[in-house]
C-alpha cells in the first residue's frame, strides 16, 4: 500500500490550497481516510477523516468551516480542500489510511496504519 499526498505549497493568509492523496496497491473506495498534520515542535493533530460507507466526514474544531474533506473513488483518491488559511495552519500534511469503513473522530488518522508522506503547508502572515 502507497499513499501518495500532493498539492502543498507556500500561501499567504486567507489564500486556498488543495491537497490530493493518491493511493497504489490499496482501493480507497472500501475504507476510511483521513488527514493529520504536524508542525514543528508540536505533536501530531488529526485534521479530517471521511467514511467510505456513506461519505460522513469529520473536522478538527481548528479546521471547521474552512476545510472540506472529498473522495474521488473513480480516482482512487481523496482530497483535502483548505480555505482561509491561517499561519497556524502550517505543517507537513499526511494522509493515512486502514482497514476500516468509519472514523470515529480525527483521532482515527492518527492510528491509521497506511500513511503516506506528508506534504509541506506554509502560511505566511
Amino acid at each position: 500500500v502507497q499513499l501518495q499526498a500532493s498539492g502543498g505549497g507556500l500561501v499567504q493568509a486567507g489564500g486556498s490550497l488543495r491537497l490530493s492523496c493518491t493511493a497504489s496497491g490499496f482501493t480507497l473506495e472500501y475504507y476510511a481516510v483521513g488527514w493529520f498534520r504536524q508542525a514543528p515542535g508540536k505533536e501530531r493533530e488529526g485534521v479530517s477523516c471521511i467514511n467510505s460507507s456513506d461519505g460522513s466526514t469529520h473536522y478538527a474544531d481548528s479546521v471547521k468551516g474552512r476545510f472540506t474533506i472529498s473522495r474521488e473513488d473513480y480516482k482512487n483518491t481523496v482530497y483535502l480542500r483548505m480555505n482561509s488559511l491561517k499561519p497556524e495552519d502550517t505543517a507537513v500534511y499526511y494522509c493515512a489510511t486502514d482497514h476500516v469503513a468509519e472514523c470515529r473522530n480525527v483521532d482515527s488518522t492518527l492510528v491509521m496504519n497506511y500513511r503516506g508522506k506528508g506534504t509541506q503547508v506554509t502560511v505566511s502572515s
